[in-house]
């Protein structure tokens, strides 16, 4: 068994204001008894337009809100997974939108660069294209703890279920998910999609997302979620404001949930009549 929490933002331009309250909030889940700790999607900066003549982006070794919170995570001997942070290239003007998890001694264990760009116009007034900023991953990632495999995606990656697929056969059994997701999409689909994709897999789901209105005019829905491998909800954020959501674990729910349902066991071949 295992505490975990979610940190729930409201990320504005300002990377050291950004980072003052993550690392608040951090704190706060530590002292709730949180033994693994994770942040949203764009923890360090929410901003439209990053780069020239806006925030500064830095690479990873220069990256100050990753040093801290590698600090912070050693300080305080919690696991952590910086939901992601917009990290500088040096082989193009392209940013990474990029996960590391880090281990309670402060090391980086492991980096996910998020695959699926949300290029889309959804209706809210605002059109994304968030491959003109960001170079998209290609590498999924499962990643080894000390107290089981997780598997790492970011936002828009929760609509491709064939990932997440992947990553539970890989060995995940705990499947993470932090999200900017926009107030529109996020009302529409947000709890649907977790639960189906905790459900399919049989994994405990970790959700934590930005929420509320933004310094840049985006509008995130919240409501970071916890959920069991049978799709039970097991705590939630709330729609506009920042905050902290546990859950106790045990992963012999996931064997117990695949055991009822062994879906990753039971792929079929067929072909598709025209």
């Amino acid at each position: 068994m295992i505490k975990v929490a979610c940190v729930q933002m409201q990320s504005g331009i300002d990377p050291e204001t950004n980072l003052k309250s993550v690392s608040e909030l951090i704190r706060e889940a530590a002292a709730q008894g949180a033994q693994f700790i994770s942040t949203p999607e764009m923890t360090n900066v929410m901003n439209i337009r990053p780069g020239p003549g806006g925030v500064p982006i830095h690479m990873e070794a220069d990256d100050p809100t990753l040093s801290a919170l590698r600090k912070l995570s050693q300080e305080l001997g919690i696991g952590l997974l910086i939901g992601s942070l917009a990290i500088k290239l040096e082989t193009e003007e392209r940013f990474a939108n990029r996960s590391f998890l880090i281990s309670p001694d402060g090391d980086v264990r492991a980096r996910y660069d998020k695959i699926h760009m949300f290029d889309v116009e959804v209706g809210d007034g605002q059109t994304y294209r968030e491959s003109k900023r960001y170079r998209p991953g290609t590498e999924a990632v499962v990643a080894e703890t000390a107290f089981g495999k997780l598997g790492l995606s970011i936002c828009y990656d929760l609509r491709f279920p064939h990932l997440y697929r992947t990553l539970a056969q890989a060995g995940a059994q705990i499947l993470m998910c932090p999200a900017a997701f926009t107030k529109t999409t996020g009302t529409a689909h947000w709890h649907s999609l977790l639960r189906a994709r905790a459900i399919e897999t049989g994994c405990f789901m970790i959700a934590p997302a930005q929420a509320g209105l933004h310094e840049d005019g985006r509008e995130t829905f919240g409501h970071s979620l916890i959920i069991s491998p049978w799709g039970e909800i097991l705590d939630e954020g709330g729609a506009d404001q920042e905050g902290v959501i546990t859950a106790d674990i045990d992963l012999n729910e996931v064997a117990v949930a695949r055991g009822k349902v062994p879906s990753l066991s039971n792929d079929a071949d067929f072909q598709l009549r025209k």
